[in-house]
């Protein structure tokens, strides 16, 4: 088993989630290149707070992405698996609206397959948090 096997995992966990997340917003925005109408909530409302929220919602995994590779403290993987927890409960949020607004089956589809992988990025995050390493001493062998 390699040394920096749950870094991997979650970096792997993570870039998944992201690109699901691009296709996800790529798939609402679709109906422009066939001249149909895109489903928007937001409007008439400030779409700077929502660009602004979608800025911070890919910006961090991206960060955590970054900060996985090169951090193994107790502290960084406890802030890393309530992260985790925090984006599994906006896609639960976000799945549920997706049904009341009766999303198209795809984006429902996607969606749920985002959870699944927001899900299996809590166990390995949490997994991560429970390892315990071990600095290893070097011995100088007795002549």
């Amino acid at each position: 088993m390699m040394a920096n096997r749950y870094p991997t995992q979650i970096n792997a966990l993570w870039m998944a989630f992201l690109l699901g997340t691009l296709f996800h917003t790529d798939l609402g925005l679709m109906p422009l290149f066939h001249d149909q109408a895109v489903e928007h909530s937001h409007a008439g409302g400030n779409l700077d707070l929502v660009f602004g929220f979608m800025l911070f919602f890919f910006t961090i995994p991206m960060m955590l992405i970054i900060l996985t590779t090169f951090t193994n403290s107790k502290g960084f993987r406890r802030l890393h698996f309530l992260v985790t927890v925090l984006y599994s409960v906006l896609n639960v949020g976000h799945l549920i609206a997706d049904i009341v607004v009766q999303a198209p089956w795809y984006q429902l589809v996607l969606m749920t397959l985002l959870l699944g992988i927001g899900l299996l990025l809590n166990l390995v995050s949490y997994q991560w948090l429970q390892k315990r390493y071990h600095r290893i001493r070097k011995t100088i062998p007795a002549a």
